[in-house]
């Protein structure tokens, strides 16, 4: 930005005007295990912009995000993955990030001008990590090879002999193959058997589910202290009965009332009493962990921080559309239920402790109670479009739902850590 033009920005922002809206969207990127190492950020300056824009601004707009928004938080303590343009590299816009955690994307128009080239090589020295996107195996990019520390290659637009043709280019250069758009198991498969070392995509949303998996033992207790969260008033007798009939829960919950951060002088040993010390918000807070780290063993750590973040959104938009955010809250939870306990919703949908409605919502049903779970879809996949239609229709402001976005964000990487 030049000085005139942050003038005029600090003159509107005097004259009571609006600022910009600020958008982000991140895809995760994981290694063989499944553990994320971090996300690809993907940032608009508003719903429009997805499909139209001057690419250069885009970019300034984007660095000018990351710094504003802390990129650490937005990759969650992992690597950040931000795309770049020729002159965002050139003209070193990019020395506003951290080296240590950011990774250079080289987008695929790019060319390897001698200019170019003298640029990344003076920020890899500097400690930056580059990555090639959406590379193609064109002679012409293996100047970009030897500086790239990942080649990421579209699972949809490339077929068989073509992978084989780049994992020939990039064999002995040292880069990892990264493969994106991966988003099911058969194509995690396929990546991991043709030797990709990294995958983005959300592959751990949709499971190939395996038929007669066993429900966990404790299922019921879980869903009947999810049900009774959702009642208000809460009905202390009966929450105070399930937790009783269930260790896990309770052990959690005397923990906390016996911890430093409650204070409390002498031990706590009633479930009541530290139900009471607790309060109602910590105790939901403490369930919804418990009940996510139950049930997601095995699973990736972003699927249950993707849940919370669901759980989070959905609570704060229901009270603009008139829907309850206590079942909002468990309808952004419990979306999820599939990928984590491997089984189709259609099977989970009838024990869950949900109205018709809301089970209709998780089976895809487009009704009111499925209007905040579709938004924060349309977020976590970066489509604008979508998101534009749904601000419209539930009359709210794009500043007003990017916040809130960025607020579910915030808490579920905040309740994550206080959990540790």
């Amino acid at each position: 930005m030049t000085l005139d033009e942050d003038a005029f920005v600090t003159r509107k922002v005097e004259e009571g005007q609006p600022q910009p809206t600020r958008f982000v969207a991140r895809q995760p990127i994981f290694d063989a295990r499944r553990n994320v190492i971090g996300y690809e950020l993907l940032f608009r300056s508003g719903w429009k912009n997805f499909f139209s824009g001057e690419s250069d601004d885009a970019t300034r707009r984007m660095l000018d995000n990351c710094v504003v928004m802390n990129i650490e938080s937005l990759a969650d303590d992992g690597l950040a993955f931000v795309n770049c343009t020729r002159e965002a590299l050139v003209d070193r816009l990019v020395t506003l990030l951290p080296p240590a955690t950011t990774v250079l994307e080289i987008l695929e128009t790019a060319e390897p001008d001698a200019e170019l080239l003298e640029a990344c090589r003076e920020l890899r020295a500097a400690g930056y990590v580059f990555a090639l996107d959406d590379f193609m195996p064109r002679p012409e990019m293996r100047p970009f090879i030897e500086i790239a520390n990942y080649v990421k290659v579209d699972f949809r637009l490339s077929d068989a002999a073509m992978r084989r043709g780049i994992h020939d280019l990039v064999r002995d250069s040292g880069a990892a193959l990264l493969a994106e758009k991966v988003e099911d198991q058969d194509e995690f498969n396929l990546a991991l058997a043709e030797g990709y070392e990294y995958f983005q995509g959300y592959f751990f949303c949709r499971p190939k589910i395996i038929a007669d998996r066993e429900v966990p033992p404790n299922w019921v207790n879980y869903m009947s202290l999810l049900a009774a969260l959702t009642r208000t008033p809460l009905n202390l007798r009966e929450v105070i009965r399930i937790v009783q009939a269930e260790t896990s829960i309770c052990y959690r919950l005397l923990r906390l009332a016996n911890s430093a951060m409650i204070g409390v002088r002498g031990e706590v040993t009633s479930v009541r009493n530290a139900m009471l010390l607790v309060g109602e918000d910590r105790f939901r807070t403490l369930v919804t962990l418990a009940v996510s780290s139950a049930l997601g063993r095995n699973q990736p750590a972003a699927l249950i921080r993707l849940s919370l973040e669901r759980a989070r959104f959905c609570e704060l938009v229901a009270p603009l559309i008139g829907e309850s955010p206590t079942e909002q809250y468990m309808l952004g939870l419990l979306s999820l239920l599939d990928a984590i306990l491997q089984s189709p919703m259609e099977l989970l949908v009838r024990s869950l402790p949900l109205r018709g409605e809301a089970k209709a919502a998780l089976l895809g049903v487009a009704n009111p109670a499925a209007l905040p779970l579709n938004l924060i879809r349309s977020f976590e996949a970066g489509a604008w479009g979508p998101c534009a239609d749904a601000a419209l229709q539930l009359g709210v402001s794009e500043d007003r739902l990017a916040s809130i976005y960025m607020e579910s964000l915030k808490w579920a990487h905040e309740a994550l850590a206080s959990s540790r």
